[in-house]
């Protein structure tokens, strides 16, 4: 076959990086993928989807009307065809911050507010931030797969913590103290639990502020379903406890509005006592411009209309 080889029937000098493959792999669509490709393809039985919270998929969820009116219109006026802030305009970052504010016991401001492409890349940005040579982060198990890959990616040393069945998927506090050293940089939780369900206490969330600010880490608060809460416990952001220890709140408008495709999210510094911008994390934003943040423009000034019209 001709051209099998590079020049003069060398080898090609590219290459796929394995890391990346392996980080894809233990992602929840990596392993959907792969039951997929394992299936019987003579077995004629229909499949049945677990993923029912597609919106797509599933006409039944639909999003509220203010949210399509407010594309449509940040469209239709020809406003946001250009560059936007690195982190995001500022009536969105207003606008989030003020909805945040409602559950805090103290102010955010909009530059306390970062937005993101989703949630995902909020994850991306701040593991990104943390990878500094040496370090550790401590994850949940069972939690969201994407917390390892994005680790693995950035060469972040993943250590893991339980979560206790019994007390209701609570962190187990004991053996976060005993994973952590001079090297770990944060602890993780998702709150409400993905994949559990669980919705933590306040009097849960008070103590791990405090089992944190004793080990010197900062808390990433994965909160993407905040509100989502079914029964007696109601939810409590983390970051009623920025002034105890530095809070990272990560969020979208994916589940709660039903728009998963439409890739918004962002990323909160909790943090009254200014510990993050000492310590320099709370510049990430300006850490690479292949890093940008809130270029999705006409979604940053419809999400504004959004929060704006639902707070109402």
């Amino acid at each position: 076959m001709e051209n099998a080889g590079g020049a003069n029937g060398n080898q090609w000098g590219f290459k796929a990086n394995e890391e990346l493959k392996t980080a894809s792999g233990i992602t929840v669509r990596g392993v959907l993928n792969s039951l997929l490709e394992n299936l019987n393809k003579n077995d004629t039985r229909p499949l049945i989807p677990l993923g029912h919270g597609d919106p797509s998929a599933f006409p039944s969820f639909r999003t509220a009307s203010v949210a399509v009116d407010a594309i449509v219109h940040s469209v239709r006026s020809a406003r946001f065809n250009c560059y936007s802030s690195t982190v995001g305009i500022l009536p969105a970052r207003r606008a989030i911050a003020d909805y945040l504010n409602r559950d805090l016991p103290y102010k955010l401001s909009p530059d306390d507010v970062y937005l993101t492409l989703g949630c995902t890349q909020a994850i991306e940005v701040i593991l990104t931030v943390l990878a500094r040579p040496g370090a550790n982060i401590l994850l949940p198990r069972p939690g969201f797969p994407y917390y390892e890959a994005r680790a693995t990616h950035s060469h972040l040393e993943v250590r893991h913590f339980d979560l206790l069945p019994a007390k209701g998927w609570e962190v187990d506090l004991d053996a976060v103290e005993a994973l952590a050293d001079e090297n770990t940089v944060a602890l993780v939780i998702i709150n409400p639990g993905n994949p559990c369900g669980n919705v933590y206490t306040y009097q849960h969330l008070q103590k791990i502020a405090e089992t944190a600010k004793k080990l010197g880490i900062m808390v990433i608060a994965d909160e993407v379903y905040d509100h989502l809460a079914f029964g007696n416990t109601p939810f409590v952001p983390m970051g009623v406890f920025g002034s105890i220890v530095p809070v990272l709140t990560l969020g979208s408008i994916s589940k709660r509005w039903i728009v998963p495709g439409w890739r918004l999210g962002w990323l909160v510094t909790s943090d009254p006592n200014g510990i993050l911008q000492d310590s320099g994390v709370a510049f990430f934003h300006s850490i690479s411009p292949n890093m940008r943040m809130g270029d999705y423009l006409v979604l940053s000034e419809s999400v504004y209309t959004t929060v704006v019209s639902l707070q109402q």
